[in-house]
């Protein structure tokens, strides 16, 4: 399988490990990163491009996957979402891991490089890489959904249009709100 990796300052170490990682289990490792260690360079640049570089190679073919990492994964996230296509998901254990693959069918994911130990980030990958999605059709209703929104601003009727008073921040008083329950 191709994957794409990104990273920056934060992640550069890492990335080193990670690409030798996943080498020596027979990947085939395209890095967006950085080159050399840059304090107080950017990851936007870096994360976009690796999620680029993925649904390319989806839209060709290729298997492909994904992984994008910082000191935390939030923004490297959120960067390689903003690629159509992408389904970025930040994973913090092996159940994020599996979960991102078998219901969202992510293909990128994002880890905090500060986060985890490499032992703990590397086990997330493999099982990232490892989980298929399951293509149940639920989640392929729910994959739909969001590329319709990404598309054409398209989503389901809001269950609350036309209701008289409009949209309610409370439920009403005879639902099972309990505003004691925290």
């Amino acid at each position: 399988m191709r994957i794409h990796i990104a990273t920056d300052h934060a992640g550069l170490e890492f990335s080193t490990q990670l690409q030798h990682h996943l080498a020596e289990q027979g990947h085939d490792v395209v890095d967006h990163g950085p080159l050399e260690y840059d304090a107080v360079d950017d990851y936007p640049a870096f994360c976009i491009r690796a999620a680029q570089a993925v649904v390319r190679d989806q839209a060709a073919g290729i298997p492909t996957l994904g992984i994008v990492f910082g000191g935390s994964g939030n923004g490297e996230q959120i960067a390689a979402n903003k690629v159509v296509g992408i389904r970025a998901a930040l994973v913090w254990n092996i159940a994020t891991a599996e979960l991102a693959r078998e219901h969202n069918d992510a293909n990128v994911i994002a880890i905090g490089a500060r986060q985890h130990t490499f032992d703990e980030a590397s086990s997330f990958i493999d099982r990232f890489i490892a989980t298929p999605f399951s293509g149940e059709e639920r989640h392929v209703r729910r994959i739909a959904q969001i590329a319709a929104f990404e598309q054409d601003g398209s989503l389901l009727p809001d269950p609350r249009a036309g209701l008289e008073a409009g949209p309610s921040v409370l439920a009403a008083d005879s639902s099972s709100f309990d505003p004691e329950a925290g």
